[in-house]
């Protein structure tokens, strides 16, 4: 089988600080010597959890995220021209992760018009009196999340607030892949409580727990 993971493509993953992001699949990142990656997620994780040890490991040319602050390598990278980022805020980057996911192109934004962070040459339009950021949808090459727990077919259901933003993440990638804590028999999740179907989900691979500490233990 080919290697998924390959130098200069891109990648969005789930996830807020580490937490509802696939450790297994970071590693095989890791594993993969891929370079010149291409990120969208949440934030740049800690140095040594979740994305975070992609960014610190110079695996990352780009970045599309709402914040950095947990990662001082990712700021030294950012600084120094090593890692180029674009600001998202928070909502509006669930938001464009959303439009990629379901085909709209782009979205309307007030946030951050007044922002060079934010703005950054961005195109703009007028719409009933007011001014507006287009804000292009995001999708990805491959996307990866994590999960509670996965069927057969790729049906997803997620632990609390490791959710996250595993579910948009899992629509917006032409190929999804999920690391799950546990593989059910069919039938056995309660169609009421499945958040990802698994028509968005091309793999299921079984998760082998986090292999990091939590910055707060």
């Amino acid at each position: 089988m080919k290697p998924l993971f390959k130098s200069g493509m891109t990648i969005m993953y789930g996830g807020f600080g580490g937490i509802g992001t696939p450790p297994g699949l970071i590693d095989v990142i890791l594993d993969s010597g891929a370079e010149d990656l291409h990120l969208i997620g949440n934030d740049t994780g800690f140095p040594d959890i979740g994305i975070g040890k992609v960014v610190c490991a110079e695996r990352v040319k780009s970045i599309i995220t709402s914040h950095i602050g947990s990662n001082p390598v990712a700021g030294q990278f950012m600084t120094s021209g090593k890692l180029a980022v674009e600001f998202s805020p928070q909502g509006i980057l669930a938001e464009r992760i959303r439009a990629g996911g379901v085909g709209i192109p782009a979205i309307l934004s007030d946030i951050g018009t007044e922002n060079s962070f934010v703005a950054n040459q961005k195109p703009r339009c007028k719409l009933h009196d007011a001014e507006y950021l287009i804000e292009t949808a995001l999708s990805a090459d491959i996307s990866i999340v994590h999960a509670k727990q996965a069927d057969p077919f790729g049906n997803l259901i997620y632990d609390k607030s490791a959710r996250n933003t595993n579910p948009l993440v899992a629509m917006a990638g032409k190929m999804t892949i999920a690391e799950v804590e546990e593989i059910v028999p069919l039938g056995s999740l309660d169609p009421d409580e499945i958040v990802t179907p698994g028509v968005f989900v091309n793999y299921i691979v079984q998760s082998e727990g986090v292999n990091w500490q939590w910055v707060w233990e």
